[in-house]
């Protein structure tokens, strides 16, 4: 498997609002990005196709019918390649992978719930049902503790649960760990239906052949070789890619008003690159996708598309870090930077170094 370094300069492209130009890279006809979570209302999608010199940006629509999700995609694709971004954790932590066992995700994937893996996808009700093959807890509020969690998989430190890529940053929060699955920002629930419906039948579906980022490689090797490829996102990361502020400070998502005035900034950032909006598309995001529930999942949903489309057409590197144990445990959040300041970076590998 390749491996790239964060620092290495991004693919060859060059772009002024109106062109863009690569240089012996297959840029795909289809970008789509799926906001996701457990309620099937909360998960919608954006998708760009690209016509002509430019990619063109469509309205959110709701995600729909999980099976065949992503070959639903290739066929619209109508036989050119696809990248799909998915706002689910994809991949596991180092300190967890090392107590279980686990030295690649891309081949344990598709064997969980099965085996010794059948309860894996089971919500552990109590500390005494947490074990290595069955990591997520809780089923339900009520005597429920992190540190539940932690001891009954055998670390040392609700941190351990976080992958790199889900730390806390200088302009980001620390991302809810995979394996706890109690409050409005858990993430576990929604990617085991990611796993379980979506990644796994795709990854077992004969008819196509999907590539996994970055486990698999790098990026646009990837995108030459597989008919789809899949990489993770964060729409809280994707609007530090488009130039905002960080959400939650001075602004929030759930806010109509507040996703209206981030509005200008994002048509601002789309003016310098080949992408264009549809009117309906423009308008809903001028109006902050309206008071309805579902207007921060279409915000999210659009803003993660943007922000996967600035790093297929090379302007922003797609971040993963050239640590093998990352590329195939862990997982990267694509266009995240993967350097870290000092102090924590050596804090960081002094973990991984240990859970080894």
């Amino acid at each position: 498997m390749q491996s790239n370094s964060s620092l290495d300069p991004a693919p060859s492209a060059s772009f002024d609002g109106q062109t863009m130009q690569t240089a012996s890279h297959i840029l795909p006809g289809l970008v789509t990005h799926a906001d996701w979570g457990s309620d099937p209302k909360k998960r919608w999608m954006t998708v760009a196709a690209l016509e002509g010199s430019e990619y063109v940006v469509g309205v959110p629509e709701p995600v729909g019918d999980l099976r065949g999700l992503i070959r639903r995609f290739v066929m619209r694709a109508n036989g050119s390649k696809v990248v799909s971004g998915f706002d689910f954790p994809i991949g596991i932590p180092v300190a967890y992978a090392a107590r279980a066992g686990i030295q690649e995700f891309f081949n344990t994937l598709p064997d969980f719930g099965a085996g010794i893996w059948t309860e894996f996808y089971d919500l552990a009700v109590t500390l005494a049902e947490i074990s290595l093959h069955r990591p997520f807890y809780p089923f339900r509020p009520g005597g429920t503790e992190q540190a539940h969690l932690v001891r009954g998989l055998g670390l040392k430190s609700f941190d351990q649960l976080r992958r790199r890529c889900e730390r806390a940053r200088p302009d980001r929060n620390a991302a809810c760990p995979l394996f706890w699955t109690l409050g409005a920002n858990q993430v576990g629930r929604g990617a085991i239906i990611g796993w379980r419906e979506v990644l796994v039948p795709a990854m077992g579906d004969e008819g196509i052949r999907v590539g996994l980022w970055p486990f698999q490689g790098n990026l646009q090797p990837l995108i030459d070789e597989y008919a789809c490829v899949v990489v993770e996102t964060y729409p809280a990361e994707a609007c530090l890619h488009l130039g905002l502020t960080p959400p939650g400070r001075g602004w929030k998502k759930g806010s109509q008003k507040d996703r209206k005035e981030q509005a200008s900034p994002i048509l601002e950032w789309v003016e310098g690159r080949p992408l264009r909006l549809l009117h309906d598309a423009e308008a809903q995001l001028r109006d902050g996708f309206g008071p309805r529930t579902a207007g921060e999942d279409c915000f999210d949903s659009m803003i993660g598309l943007l922000s996967m489309i600035e790093v297929i057409i090379g302007g922003r590197a797609d971040g993963a870090p050239e640590d093998e144990v990352i590329r195939k445990v862990e997982g990267w959040i694509l266009g995240q930077e993967a350097r870290l300041p000092g102090p924590r970076k050596a804090r960081f590998e002094t973990s991984i170094r240990r859970s080894l």
